[in-house]
């Protein structure tokens, strides 16, 4: 088996059509219609708004048919990747699924066993059922929790790690559905339509598990680096606050004169006014002076809080601060 192209955005898009017809469905789930003429890759997908690099990592991936190998998860948009997701939605629900259902009327509705068709048609419906909650869930909790860390809001309730725990193949009863079919459906008549049925229910069952695997190996992968990515900028904003704080504190400490350092020893000691202009050898007017440009610059007004403002950095020992301030 021949190794399958990495395609790249010089590449036609017409090509990439004519070498794998399925690819199409990418093409549509991102929004680019036909169209196109001889237009690279690069050139469709800027000329529709749509990010190149990540429309080509989904293409690659479904392409060659990675999945747990696949490691080129960065510098995706989230953005485009649920886009794409939201109208794989809506295209298994609103027309695969349902052509699906009318094919396969179509093709046992001539049984002569009644209850049988009964029983399939239920099983299909219900299967149907757990699709579209399985989808309705990712619309509504998923995509509006991813929606928010777009805009840089994190809920803290929620992480994409939730979604992963509950995430399961939802391909898995369409496999069983086709293998009874298969093994055990008599089919007289109509063998066209249930051949043609089965070839439907094979492609969605490869397309789903295709959807699925772009959820969890590119879809999540991005979001948890989008987490990270608010997380550490809300922890640099933090650290940076932290630091101007700490500067703001180390700076209000350094612009103090020498001459107010020392008002502060003598006030946080007991001395009154007079006492610190004899101390130092000022007047009275010069201290009040100095003491309110302590106050202004260290915005503390209380001897109680300059006593501790003094001790904490270390502008006096305990030993010699006066108790009863």
């Amino acid at each position: 088996m021949s190794k399958k192209k990495t395609y790249i955005p010089n590449d036609k898009m017409s090509d990439i059509i004519c070498d794998n017809y399925s690819l199409l469905q990418v093409m549509s789930r991102f929004d680019l219609p036909l169209g196109f003429g001889d237009c690279s890759v690069e050139e469709v997908c800027h000329s529709h708004q749509v990010d190149c690099h990540t429309f080509l990592t989904v293409l690659n991936f479904i392409n060659k048919g990675h999945s747990r190998s696949f490691t080129a998860c960065e510098e995706l948009s989230v953005q485009s990747l649920m886009s794409y997701l939201k109208n794989a939605h809506h295209y298994f629900l609103d027309f695969q699924l349902p052509n699906i259902r009318r094919k396969l009327l179509e093709a046992i509705d001539c049984s002569t066993d009644g209850e049988v068709t009964i029983l399939i048609l239920k099983f299909f419906d219900g299967y149907v059922q757990e699709v579209r909650n399985h989808m309705n869930y990712e619309d509504a909790h998923v995509f509006t929790y991813v929606d928010k860390l777009l805009k840089g809001e994190k809920d803290e309730a929620y992480d994409i790690n939730m979604f992963v725990r509950h995430h399961h193949h939802i391909d898995e009863k369409l496999t069983e559905l086709k293998n009874s079919i298969i093994k055990y459906y008599p089919v007289n008549q109509n063998a066209y339509r249930m051949n043609s049925v089965l070839f439907d229910i094979f492609n969605c069952e490869k397309d789903l598990a295709l959807h699925t695997d772009v959820e969890d190996y590119l879809f999540v992968p991005a979001v948890l680096q989008l987490e990270e990515n608010i997380k550490n900028k809300k922890e640099s904003i933090v650290s940076r606050v932290q630091e101007e704080t700490i500067s703001e504190e180390s700076a209000s400490q350094d612009n103090l004169s020498q001459r107010e350092k020392e008002i502060i020893r003598c006030v946080v000691k007991g001395l009154s006014n007079k006492e610190i202009a004899e101390e130092l050898f000022i007047s009275i007017h010069t201290v009040i002076t100095h003491r309110r440009n302590i106050a202004r610059k260290l915005e503390i007004h209380s001897p109680t809080l300059l006593t501790v403002y003094a001790i904490v950095n270390k502008l006096v020992d305990i030993s010699e601060v006066k108790i009863g301030l």
